[in-house]
């Protein structure tokens, strides 16, 4: 299955399974979000891809991780995540989920091929006229 058809069966179904199982409209879905109602529709139907901001929004509504709208990869340990959970092992329970937030938006981000372009140091190009 296409990515972005993946993506929006799982806003699909986590909307649908909203509640306890009852559900929420498209409509109010995009309403908690602060976004144009047809929104929601066009990301189900894989008419529109969300951003990882829009992503990063319905896992937090919903309460999952964003790698929830990925098809699952099973991947061995490797050693630098063996390093960043020891060091994150004695952080308080906040500084533990924000981190994980942190990791699972860049991976998600990966997952998408969506790279930050970087700014090159220095003053701002001037425009020649």
């Amino acid at each position: 299955m296409e990515l972005i058809r993946y993506v929006g069966e799982r806003i699909r179904q986590l909307r649908n399974s909203y509640g306890g199982g009852t559900g929420i409209s498209q409509e109010s879905l995009a309403k908690s979000l602060r976004m144009a109602a047809n929104t929601v529709s066009r990301w189900e139907t894989g008419t529109y891809k969300p951003s990882l901001e829009d992503l990063d929004k319905l896992s937090r509504f919903f309460g999952v991780s964003i790698l929830e709208f990925f098809p699952q990869e099973s991947e061995p340990t490797e050693p630098k995540v063996t390093a960043l959970l020891r060091a994150a092992r004695d952080l308080p329970e906040d500084d533990i989920d924000e981190l994980q937030k942190y990791a699972e938006f860049r991976r998600a981000r990966a997952m998408m091929g969506n790279r930050p372009t970087k700014k090159k140091p220095g003053r701002p190009e001037s425009r020649e006229e």
